[in-house]
């Protein structure tokens, strides 16, 4: 069974200075349990454990955004553990940079997100909170469409200016475990807390 682990987060504060945005609600999908799960800011104690016995992180955009932003309220590393950004590796592939919502619709059916981070700022202010959470679990559920058409098919689609759907490769594969000293995969708990 995947110990992988999906994520996606919400924030507040000003988007053009990154250092400012803070984290409102973090969703995540843990394929060991099939659940999906949601922490706001002062329940990020409780999702620590949980990806530090991932397999595997998985987003899209997270490289550049969820991780740098979520490793500010965690005491180790999270870009140490291991990651797969769903965005990089569309980029890799085709040169440019496709928005979740765009990939989804063109690759799947009737799987698209429910509203925007902008939307979701807002209703956080208002003091919608459960939109909010409802909103990101929905990124995550997206997030989890693609990935698995992705590692199943080895292609999503992209929608052209025109309005044509076009294939491109991907591979979504996790690279070979590395080995320990004894010649074993190491496998186990993300270990990059200070000593």
């Amino acid at each position: 069974m995947s110990r992988e682990v999906i994520l996606d987060i919400e924030t507040i504060g000003d988007i053009r200075n990154f250092d400012s945005l803070q984290i409102t609600v973090v969703s995540i999908y843990e394929y060991e349990t099939d659940t999906y799960r949601s922490f706001y800011e002062e329940e990020l104690g409780d999702l620590w454990p949980i990806l530090e016995k991932s397999e595997r992180l998985i987003g899209f955009n997270s490289e550049h955004f969820d991780l740098p932003i979520m490793n500010r309220y965690y005491t180790g590393d999270l870009l140490g553990f291991p990651h797969l950004d769903l965005l990089k590796v569309v980029k890799e592939s085709t040169g440019k940079r496709y928005k979740l919502d765009d990939l989804a619709k063109a690759t799947l059916d009737n799987v698209s997100k429910s509203a925007s981070g902008l939307e979701a700022i807002e209703w956080w202010k208002e003091g919608r909170k459960e939109d909010v959470k409802k909103y990101c679990e929905q990124d995550v559920k997206v997030t989890k469409e693609v990935y698995e058409y992705g590692k199943k098919n080895q292609m999503l689609y992209f929608p052209t200016l025109t309005g044509e759907i076009q294939p491109f490769g991907v591979n979504f594969d996790p690279p070979p475990e590395p080995m320990n000293a004894s010649g074993e995969e190491s496998g186990g708990i993300n270990m990059t807390l200070p000593l």
